[in-house]
């Protein structure tokens, strides 16, 4: 017996069945999503320099556009913002859906290595990651234990763990927070030291 001699033998059920039908469509249909673009991750590349001390439009002036300036030139570059605030400078590189994103940090890094010279020498290091400036971290790990303090969580963190997070595949930067790092602070007496200033060592050893 076929399909066509059950609805024409049982045209209640075959009413049925094709009502049904519909209702799944309408149903299915409703729930698909919707998108006027594709729902794609272009490759993005920031960079973030600090210059303590400055305001935000020296900022700009002699750090910003000198790292827009270089970046400009790199291929598959789509967009380039800024943002340049006391002390900091971001700028954000967007390139072409068909631009390797590990190749654009590459040439992204060269570039800010070509012009790193031409930066005031207080800014510090220059960072470069592979994502968004504005990113924040969606996932955080907390290390607690018994036997070691946070100096030396910090310390296993920074040697054990960071490295091996930084190669997973998918992963842009990882970020360790609270850190705390020993430190030694030293008092000099100034009335011992220049006491010392006019003594002379005879022996070579001697400083």
């Amino acid at each position: 017996m076929t399909l066509s001699d059950v609805a024409v033998r049982r045209p209640v059920l075959a009413f049925v069945v094709s009502a049904l039908i519909i209702v799944f469509g309408v149903l299915g249909l409703r729930s698909l999503p919707l998108r006027e673009l594709p729902d794609v991750d272009q490759p993005i590349v920031s960079v973030e320099a600090a210059y303590p001390g400055a305001n935000a439009e020296v900022v700009e002036n002699r750090v910003t556009q000198v790292i827009e300036d270089a970046l400009s030139g790199i291929d598959g570059v789509d967009t380039i913002t800024s943002q340049s605030e006391d002390g900091e400078s971001d700028v954000t590189i967007t390139f072409t859906l068909n631009r390797d994103i590990e190749a654009a940090a590459n040439d992204v890094r060269d570039a800010i290595s070509r012009v790193r010279p031409r930066l005031p020498q207080d800014v510090e290091d220059v960072q470069v990651a592979k994502q968004d400036s504005d990113a924040r971290p969606f996932i955080w790990y907390n290390l607690l234990s018994d036997r070691m303090t946070s100096e030396e969580l910090t310390d296993y963190a920074e040697r054990n763990i960071v490295d091996r997070f930084s190669v997973i595949d998918g992963v842009a930067a990882v970020r360790v927070g609270g850190s705390r790092r020993y430190a030694m602070r030293i008092w000099l007496d100034p009335a011992a030291m220049a006491a010392r200033g006019g003594h002379r060592c005879r022996h070579r050893d001697c400083a």
